[in-house]
């Protein structure tokens, strides 16, 4: 089984709070690529092509919304994981993001670090659960 990391592109402009998910994605063996605004978070979404994208909903130039919206409306992005990390709290918003085909959508304020790498690895499959032993199933 091949060992590759797992791309993350983070997009965040709060730089200090990047850094910590950076760091804490960094010590779980994730590649992290890291900007900071929708611009940067769309062409980076295309030059990388991450496994998943953790993305603030608000941000200057283009919100996290608009970029979901494009990643959805983009043949080579429409199938990125992509996991909303926001300060909106409200239900209208969460369901916009849904609307949207957001894969998650997680509360920074409801959630801590630890749960944000748990929801990652779930979205990537990587079994956060018990460790996988190559060649066994349970069928």
């Amino acid at each position: 089984m091949e060992a590759s990391k797992k791309k993350i592109l983070l997009v965040e402009d709060d730089t200090a709070l990047a850094a910590v998910y950076r760091s804490r994605l960094e010590l779980e063996g994730f590649e992290i690529n890291e900007v900071h605004n929708g611009e940067e978070a769309l062409s980076a979404a295309l030059s990388l092509r991450p496994d998943l994208i953790l993305l603030d909903a608000m941000m200057p130039k283009i919100s996290g919304f608009d970029v979901l919206d494009i990643l959805r409306n983009t043949p080579e992005t429409t199938n990125m994981r992509v996991i909303m990390l926001t300060a909106l709290s409200q239900p209208k918003d969460k369901e916009r993001a849904e609307q949207l085909g957001v894969d998650d959508y997680l509360v920074k304020s409801q959630v801590v670090i630890g749960d944000v790498v748990a929801r990652v690895k779930f979205h990537l499959g990587i079994d956060t659960t018990a460790p996988v032993v190559p060649g066994d199933s349970n069928d």
